[in-house]
């Protein structure tokens, strides 16, 4: 907790206050630094102390610094003009900071550390004790510090592991990642790495075809050190930021120096695991999008089958070509009844399934925040409904043909059938008829004999008269089976002619005799 004022700002490497304090979102991290006091106090006459966070220090930023091409050399002298100091907030922040000025004098300088104090600021990081001037002057401890307030900001508050954050989320990380390991106990940033094996444990848990941890030893420290340092700097891209004779040879090892470190391989595996994650979700998201192509291919070729089907069918059931006989009209009956017994049911089927694969497939792409899909033209569902409509109206249409067909037909065939009988017992009854009444059988009769003739004769009249209403009958069957379109009509009007051309003679043939 600071409590320097602006009449007497207070230096903290004096006395062990920290230099900044976090306001708004840096929680825990200013109560922590306070636990430190009394320890910082003691060790502020160590030179081992400073020795180990400038190099540290120096490394880390180099390591950001890399990436815009640039590095330092001697921590208190290089930040001096705040250009650097601002270029390496910007990469490590992704941000851009004002524009620095390139003058040469001193306030120029004052000015570029202020825009770079006044973006560490900004990120909810309350300097109390740190002032422009101290880093112009060159002032190696108030370097430092701000550094370190820099390394807390970016490199450790935003650490979260299993709602832990900030020193304590990036101690568990390393308790959690060395558990396996039985002579590795980490308890805090300082003695609990001097032996370095918790260094080489961290890297043997993430990429254990790096280290042969088995043949590491616990008395064997500068080895060990010098083993991870190695291992990480040329396969995980981490800079050598302590010698391995500086943490051995210290008492307890500077615990910002070994915070830093051990942030850096945080950042390396969190880095190439979300890395991992991000490809995994990629491959998901891949996988998601093949099976919705699938989907969408599946759909189309589904709808082109269906309506083709459809535009095939409604042309058949919109064939009204009467048949001729019952037989035929039965066989088209019995292919409509497969139609609807065979033929029909998965194409039924198959339209259920396409709108289920329609909407499921709306539902995922929905999920997976895609825009919806839209079916080729004319294959929309709603175009599949509308042919499907217009099918059944179809189907709807050919079946009342058909019974009206079968009724016509029934009908027909009754009145052939009567037209049949009725001719040929006509025919029947005026066979000999015309041979009988063109005899001359009277020239040679008695009177009594041609008064027997003539009451013969009438009686055949009468007979003859009777027999009117059965032509009628005839001619008048033949008429409907005209007028209902009869297969065979020609031949029953030829007969039905041929009874009437026959009839007429007889009545002349009668008159005559």
């Amino acid at each position: 907790p600071p409590h320097a004022s602006a009449e007497a700002m207070v230096d903290y490497h004096t006395t062990g206050q920290p230099a900044y304090q976090y306001s708004g979102n840096g929680p825990g991290i200013g109560d922590y630094m306070a636990q430190e006091d009394d320890w910082d106090r003691d060790l502020l006459l160590d030179p081992a102390w400073e020795k180990q966070q400038r190099k540290t220090f120096t490394a880390w930023c180099n390591s950001h610094l890399r990436k815009a091409g640039t590095q330092i050399e001697n921590i208190d002298e290089d930040f001096r003009d705040g250009l650097k100091l601002m270029l390496l907030l910007e990469v490590i922040s992704g941000e851009r900071l004002p524009k620095p000025e390139r003058g040469k004098m001193r306030v120029h300088k004052i000015n570029n550390v202020n825009k770079a104090l006044d973006f560490i600021a900004s990120k909810g990081v309350k300097l109390v004790s740190i002032g422009a001037e101290e880093i112009v002057d060159g002032n190696a401890k108030m370097t430092l510090g701000m550094i370190w307030t820099i390394i807390l900001r970016f490199a450790i508050q935003d650490i979260s592991v299993e709602e832990t954050s900030a020193k304590e989320g990036l101690l568990l990380w390393c308790q959690r990642k060395t558990a396996p390991y039985k002579n590795v106990n980490v308890q805090n940033f300082h003695i609990s790495w001097k032996d370095g094996l918790a260094f080489n444990a961290l890297i043997h848990r993430h990429r254990p075809e790096l280290i042969e941890y088995d043949k590491l030893r616990k008395d064997d420290p500068v080895t060990n050190l010098n083993n991870a340092f190695e291992v990480a700097e040329k396969y995980l891209d981490i800079p050598k930021m302590l010698d391995a004779e500086d943490i051995v040879n210290t008492a307890r090892p500077d615990e910002k120096a070994i915070m830093t470190y051990v942030s850096s391989f945080y950042h390396a595996f969190s880095g190439a695991q979300k890395a991992e994650t991000a490809a995994n979700r990629i491959c998901k998201v891949l996988a998601v999008n093949q099976e919705n192509e699938h989907l969408m291919e599946d759909y189309e070729k589904l709808a082109s089958d269906l309506l083709e089907w459809i535009q095939r069918t409604i042309p058949w059931l919109e064939n009204r070509v009467p048949q001729k006989t019952m037989q035929e009209m039965q066989q088209k009956l019995e292919d409509f009844r497969d139609y609807r017994r065979v033929h029909k049911p998965p194409k039924v089927q198959e339209k259920c399934q396409l709108e289920i694969n329609f909407n499921t497939l709306q539902t995922k792409l929905r999920l997976s925040n895609r825009p919806a899909f839209m079916p080729s033209e004319g294959r929309m569902v709603s175009d599949i409904n509308n042919g499907w409509q217009r099918l059944e109206q179809a189907e709807k249409g050919f079946e009342e043909w058909q019974l009206n067909e079968i009724r016509r037909l029934e009908r027909l065939d009754h009145l052939a059938l009567k037209f049949r009988q009725k001719a040929s017992i006509h025919e029947a009854w005026t066979e000999g008829k015309e041979a009988m009444l063109k005899q001359k059988d009277y020239e040679t009769a008695t009177l009594s004999d041609i008064k027997a003739l003539i009451r013969k004769h009438e009686a055949f009249e009468s007979d003859l008269a009777a027999h009117q209403d059965r032509v009628e009958q005839i001619a008048a069957i033949a008429q409907e089976l005209n007028e209902l379109d009869y297969y065979d009509s020609p031949s029953v009007n030829a007969r039905c002619q041929k009874i009437c051309d026959q009839w007429d003679s007889l009545g002349s043939l009668t008159h005559t005799r």
